[in-house]
C-alpha cells in the first residue's frame, strides 16, 4: 500500500446526492471518517440504508463523490468495491437458507486473506460453532446477526459498513456486538461505520454521532452529550421537529460538516415535511413529492412565539449577568447592614468587585446592590410569600427566592454572609446549590456547634462570630474582618488558578466511586484500573458521602458514577447512623450520567456503640466494628424491601445503567466463613431487584458469582464502565 492510502481517511463522502425517481434520497451528504468506530442515527427515512448502499455501489449516485484511503470507489460495481477492502453487514442480514453455517464462513473466507479466519471467527463466536452445520433459515435472529458480521470480518476489510447491526437482537446479544465493536474500534486493523437506531450502542461505541435529518447530516454531536439528555434526543430524533433544526455541529470539522439547511422565512409560517408520512417497511417505496407535500402541515409563528417565550423563561439568565466575577456579600441589611457593609468594604479594598445583597423579610428598603423586594420575586408565588406575618415562614420563603436567584448568576466567585441563626437559615441552602469550588463563609454566632444542617454536602467554610453579629466592635471587627480577608484570598486564588491554566483542555473527565471499609479492596482495584483514564474521586458512604457525590452530579462535575456501595439506603430504612436521603439515586436520575452501581454493605446497618442499638434490635446478629461503630446484619426481609426501593429508582433511570450483583456476598464480612455471610438473606435481595427492575438494553442487572472485593468483580465493574463510557484511549483515535 503506497503512503498516500496509508494517511487517507478510511471514509471520506463529500456532497453526496441520491434519487429514487424525484425523491431526493441523499442530499449532499458529507462525512469523513478517519478510522476507529463512527455511528450514524437517525429515524427511518432518513437515508442512513441509502448512504450504506450508495457507498457500497448497491445504488446509483448522482452527484458528489466517495473515497475509500483515498481511492475514489464512487460509481463502481459492488464487487470491486468489495475487493479494495470494504466489507457490509446489510440490514436484514442477507443469508443463504440452504447453506449452513460453515459454508456461509467458508465461502466468505476466500475473498482476502488477513487475521480474520473461520477458526477466530469460532473462538469470537462459540455459539456458531455449536451450530456450524444449521442452515440459516435455522438460526435465532442473534445467531443469523452474528454470522452475518462474521460473514464480512472473513473478508478482512479495512472498512466495515454495518446497517443497524442490533436491531431485533435480545439484549445480551446487543452487549455482545457492542463490546465486539469497541474491540474493533481499538485493535485499529478495521475503520467501521455504524448505521444505528439504539442510541445506548451508537454513543457507547463512537465518541461522535452523526445524526441525519431527511437526507442529511445534520449535526454531528459529542456521544456522552447526547447519551445523557434525554430532551436533546428527542428533539434531535422526535418526527415532526427536524424540518426546523439549524445545523449545529459541535465540533470543530469543517469537512464533515452538512451543507447548511435552507433557513425558514423570518416571521412567517414555519411548513414542515416529512419524508415518510407513513412508517416505512423494509417494502416501502419512495415516497412520491406529491404526497409529501399533502401530508405537510404549516406551523404558525403565534405558535412559535409562545413556545419560545415559554422557553426562555424556563432558562437561567446566566448571560445575562455575565460579566467580571463578583463577590456577593449576603445578609439582612435592616439589622447587620453595618456589619455586611464592613465585610464588603475589605473585600472591594482588594480588587474585588463586590455586590450587596439584601434578604430581610422585614419589607423595609435599605441602600444595597440588590433589594430583598428583588430577591423575594424570584420566589414561585411572588413577593407576597416572603413578607408576611409569620417570621419563620417568610425565613423560608425568601431562604428559596435567595437559592431561586442565586442559580440564575453566572459570574459569581464567592459569596459571604454574616449574622445568626436566621441569617444562617436564609443564606446556606442557596450556598449549598453552588458548585464546589466556589468559596462560601458563612460567619455565625452558632457556627461552634453542630453546623451539619447548614453546611449538609457543600463545602461551606463556617466561622464562629465569638460574640454576636450585633455593632462593630474590637471582637467583632477582627473576627469580621478575617473572614472578609479569608473569602477575598480563597477568591483571588481561585481566579488566580483558572488564569494560569486557562482552559486548557486535556484534563481527565471524573467518576465519583462510593466506598465503605467493606468494601475498600474493590474500589482500590477499580480506581487502579481506572487510573490512566480517569480522575477517581472516592466518597465513604457515611450518609453525606453519597449526597456529596451526588451533588457533584448536580453540578456536572462528574462524568459518570460507579456507586458500588449503597449500604446508606440500609440506615436509611432501618433507622442506622449514616443514613441516605429519599432523594439518593436522584441526582443521577436527573441528570442520566452513565451509571455502574452494585450492592456493596447493603448486609449492615450502621449503629454508635452498643448500648446506642435500639431495643427493636435485640437479640439480631452484630459486630462490634469499633467502640463507636455497631454493625448489624440485615435479614431477608429487610433486604427484600430494600431491593423494592432500589429498583424503584433504577427504573427512573433514562441515562445507561448497569447494576451488579455479587453472589459471593455484598461485603468483606459477607464472604463465606465471615461472620455476616448469608447466601438466603442475599438471595432475597436479588430476588427483589430481578423482579422490580425493568431492564432493557439500556438498564440492565448482571449476577457474578464472586465477592464484591473479587479482583474479577471489580474487572467486571470497569469493563462495564468503560462500555458505557466509552474508551477515553479508543475516542481520540476515532473519525470526526
Amino acid at each position: 500500500m503506497n503512503e498516500a492510502r496509508r494517511t487517507s481517511a478510511a471514509l471520506e463522502v463529500r456532497g453526496l446526492d441520491v434519487y429514487y425517481g424525484h425523491s431526493h434520497a441523499l442530499q449532499g451528504v458529507d462525512l469523513t471518517l478517519e478510522s476507529g468506530v463512527f455511528s450514524v442515527v437517525g429515524r427511518n427515512g432518513m437515508g442512513k440504508t441509502t448512504l450504506c448502499k450508495a457507498i457500497m455501489g448497491l445504488v446509483g449516485v448522482s452527484g458528489g463523490s466517495i473515497r475509500v484511503r483515498g481511492e475514489d470507489v464512487t460509481r463502481r460495481p459492488p464487487a470491486q468495491i468489495a475487493r479494495l477492502g470494504v466489507g457490509y453487514v446489510p440490514q436484514g442480514r442477507r443469508l443463504w437458507r440452504s447453506l449452513s453455517v460453515d459454508e456461509h464462513l467458508r465461502l466468505a473466507g476466500g475473498l482476502r486473506s488477513g487475521a480474520w479466519t473461520v477458526e477466530r471467527i469460532y473462538d469470537t463466536f462459540p455459539r456458531l460453532a455449536e451450530r456450524k452445520d444449521h442452515g440459516g433459515g435455522q438460526l435465532s435472529g442473534g445467531e443469523q446477526q452474528m454470522l452475518a458480521i462474521s460473514r464480512a470480518l472473513l473478508t478482512n476489510p479495512h472498512l466495515l459498513i454495518m446497517d443497524e447491526p442490533t436491531e431485533g437482537l435480545a439484549p445480551v446479544i446487543v452487549a455482545q456486538v457492542e463490546e465486539m465493536l469497541l474491540r474493533l474500534g481499538e485493535d485499529g486493523d478495521m475503520s467501521v461505520l455504524v448505521i444505528e437506531q439504539n442510541i445506548g450502542v451508537a454513543t457507547a461505541i463512537s465518541r461522535n454521532v452523526a445524526i441525519m435529518v431527511n437526507g442529511r447530516v445534520h449535526r454531528i454531536i459529542d456521544s456522552a452529550r447526547l447519551a445523557a439528555d434525554r430532551e436533546l434526543q428527542q428533539r434531535l430524533l422526535g418526527v415532526g421537529l427536524h424540518a426546523e433544526l439549524e445545523p449545529d455541529v459541535d465540533i470543530s470539522t469543517a469537512a464533515a460538516g452538512p451543507k447548511p439547511a435552507p433557513a425558514p422565512r423570518p416571521g412567517g409560517p414555519i411548513r414542515i415535511y416529512i419524508s415518510n408520512p407513513a412508517p416505512p417497511t423494509r417494502w416501502s417505496q419512495p415516497v412520491p413529492i406529491a404526497r409529501i407535500e399533502a401530508a405537510a402541515r404549516t406551523r404558525s409563528t403565534e405558535v412559535t412565539r409562545l413556545e419560545e417565550t415559554t422557553r426562555r423563561r424556563r432558562e437561567p439568565i446566566a448571560a445575562q449577568t455575565a460579566g467580571p466575577p463578583v463577590v456577593l456579600v449576603v445578609g439582612t441589611l435592616d439589622t447587620k447592614g453595618q456589619e455586611l457593609r464592613f465585610i464588603r468594604d475589605i473585600i472591594a479594598a482588594t480588587g474585588l468587585r463586590t455586590r450587596l445583597v439584601d434578604v430581610s423579610t422585614s419589607g423595609k428598603h435599605s441602600s444595597c446592590d440588590v433589594s430583598a423586594q428583588e430577591i423575594a420575586l424570584n420566589h414561585g408565588r411572588g413577593g407576597a410569600a416572603v413578607f408576611g406575618p409569620d417570621r419563620g415562614a417568610a425565613v423560608t420563603a425568601m431562604a428559596d427566592a435567595f437559592a431561586s436567584w442565586l442559580r440564575r448568576q453566572g459570574n459569581v466567585a464567592g459569596v459571604i454572609s454574616a449574622g445568626g441563626s436566621g441569617a444562617a437559615s436564609l443564606v446556606a441552602p442557596g450556598m449549598r446549590a453552588l458548585p464546589v469550588g466556589v468559596p462560601k463563609l458563612i460567619i455565625s454566632s452558632v457556627a461552634s456547634g453542630d453546623v451539619g444542617p447548614y453546611v449538609g454536602p457543600a463545602d461551606i467554610a463556617m466561622m464562629y462570630s465569638v460574640t454576636d453579629v450585633q455593632g462593630l466592635n474590637a471582637i467583632s471587627r477582627a473576627v469580621l474582618g478575617n473572614g472578609a480577608n479569608a473569602l477575598a484570598g480563597m477568591v483571588k486564588a481561585r481566579l488566580d488558578a483558572r488564569a494560569a491554566t486557562g482552559r486548557e483542555a486535556g484534563g481527565l473527565p471524573s467518576v465519583g466511586i462510593t466506598m465503605f471499609g467493606v468494601t475498600t479492596p474493590a474500589v482500590q482495584k477499580i480506581a487502579a484500573e481506572l487510573r490512566d483514564d480517569f480522575e477517581c474521586l472516592v466518597f465513604h458512604a457515611t450518609g453525606v458521602g453519597g449526597r456529596s457525590m451526588e451533588k457533584l452530579v448536580e453540578s456536572g462535575q462528574l462524568a459518570g458514577v460507579i456507586d458500588l456501595t449503597t449500604t446508606e439506603i440500609c440506615d436509611l430504612l432501618m433507622g442506622g447512623v449514616f443514613p441516605a436521603t429519599e432523594d439518593r439515586f436522584g441526582a443521577v436520575i436527573r441528570s442520566r450520567l452513565p451509571y455502574v452501581g452494585s450492592v456493596g454493605a447493603l448486609d449492615m446497618v450502621n449503629f454508635g456503640a452498643p448500648d446506642t442499638i435500639p431495643e427493636r434490635y435485640r437479640g439480631r446478629k452484630f459486630h462490634v466494628h469499633n467502640p463507636q461503630v455497631t454493625l448489624m446484619r440485615t435479614t431477608a426481609e429487610e433486604n427484600e424491601r430494600m431491593g423494592r426501593w432500589i429498583a424503584e429508582r433504577l427504573n427512573q433511570m433514562d441515562g445507561p445503567v448497569r447494576f451488579f450483583l455479587p453472589e459471593g456476598g455484598v461485603s468483606a464480612l459477607d464472604a463465606r466463613g465471615q461472620p455476616f455471610w448469608d447466601p438466603d438473606a442475599d438471595a432475597a435481595l436479588f430476588r427483589a431487584l430481578e423482579r422490580d427492575v425493568r431492564q432493557t438494553s439500556n438498564r440492565q442487572l448482571i449476577r457474578t458469582p464472586k465477592n464484591i472485593n473479587d479482583p474479577d468483580f471489580a474487572a467486571a465493574i470497569v469493563s462495564a464502565f468503560r462500555t458505557l463510557f466509552g474508551r477515553t484511549g479508543a475516542r481520540r483515535r476515532l473519525a470526526r
